[in-house]
């Protein structure tokens, strides 16, 4: 029989992600989502339910989620389900708990101002952006148009 392990999620940080090397030094990156669903019941009453979804991503992966991204900002996560099974220290019961583990993560929001909270976090500096204005593109005309149809160079033929 065939199994299928996917997960796709889009949901909001619920915290800054937590960035740690293993031993090995792979990076590994721990992060929080919160997943709303919306639905109106036969009563016609609106109902909201959050999901606090664990998200685990390693290598590069980790390091970008760190390096770019903060509490709130939106994300689309992509991955697999893991069950991490332990024993308790203190009661010394079998506990469990399911987690996300993220093979592609992107970046959804952004924007001017998200750009800008980047720039200040690569620079250190938590006041003032380190980006500069854009410098204005010289007013140019239209590309002359090609010789041909614009068919690219196939030929059609007419109706």
């Amino acid at each position: 029989m065939s199994s299928l392990n996917r997960v796709l999620l889009i949901g909001n940080l619920t915290r800054d992600p937590e960035l740690r090397q293993t031993q090995k030094g792979s990076p590994v990156c721990d992060l929080g989502i919160a997943v709303n669903r919306a639905w109106t019941d036969e009563n016609g009453e609106k109902h909201d339910e959050v999901t606090f979804v664990d998200v685990t991503a390693w290598g590069k992966t980790a390091q970008n989620a760190a390096t770019y991204l903060s509490k709130g900002r939106g994300l689309l996560v992509e991955g697999r389900l893991q069950l991490d099974t332990w024993q308790d220290a203190e009661s010394g019961q079998q506990r469990s708990k399911l987690r996300v583990v993220a093979e592609r993560l992107q970046f959804l929001g952004g924007g001017e101002e998200s750009a800008d909270r980047e720039d200040r976090q690569r620079s250190g500096n938590r006041g003032e952006t380190a980006r500069q204005p854009r410098p204005q593109q010289p007013n140019r005309s239209p590309a002359p148009a090609r010789a041909g149809n614009g068919s690219g160079g196939r030929q059609r033929r007419a109706a």
